[in-house]
């Protein structure tokens, strides 16, 4: 990416790619007795992936996690293009943005930790939580400064959504019975 600002590629952005643990999840994980995976997603990153779908951008989840709860919770806010179990980030993201066509320079990608940076390098706005790992935020054109799971996902689609004159304080609530 060039020296510009991150702010003048927000304008260009059709499609949004989110890593699941230490992005929509603060990386924690809590462990039953029986040994089910329980993780914790904040609703305003879901308010906001959901106004995100309604307002015709593509979402499209990336994650070496394998968990049907996250799974079920995605689908729930609409999202259909969900990888799990990816291991080479990089040709997920390849073989996504083949089949819809999408230009790189038109995704923005948050990761969190090192599996993240190939698929990072790949796009246009390369952007981390707060509290990714140091080689993460060393590539990222944008670091939030809010942490993962704690809203850093709505951050960054209200930033693109404001920019390009989508985002509402006033959504219609009918839009997010679908």
């Amino acid at each position: 990416m060039s020296e510009k600002s991150y702010k003048e590629y927000l304008h260009h952005i059709t499609t949004f790619v989110f890593d699941v643990d230490g992005v929509l999840t603060d990386g924690s994980v809590l462990v039953t007795t029986e040994g089910e995976v329980l993780r914790t997603m904040n609703v305003k990153d879901g308010y906001a992936l959901k106004a995100a779908i309604l307002s015709d951008y593509t979402i499209c989840i990336i994650t070496a996690g394998n968990n049907e709860g996250v799974k079920v919770r995605l689908r729930s806010l609409g999202i259909t293009d969900i990888y799990m179990g990816s291991f080479h980030k990089a040709d997920s993201l390849d073989e996504f943005l083949d089949i819809y066509n999408i230009n790189p320079e038109n995704v923005l990608y948050m990761g969190d930790d090192i599996p993240d940076v190939p698929p990072m390098k790949m796009i246009g706005l390369p952007t981390c939580p707060q509290d990714a790992a140091p080689e993460v935020k060393e590539i990222a054109s944008y670091i939030s400064d809010i942490k993962g799971g704690k809203g850093c996902v709505r951050d960054v689609i209200e930033q693109v959504m404001k920019v390009q004159g989508k985002w509402s304080n006033d959504f219609d609530k009918e839009l997010f019975k679908k």
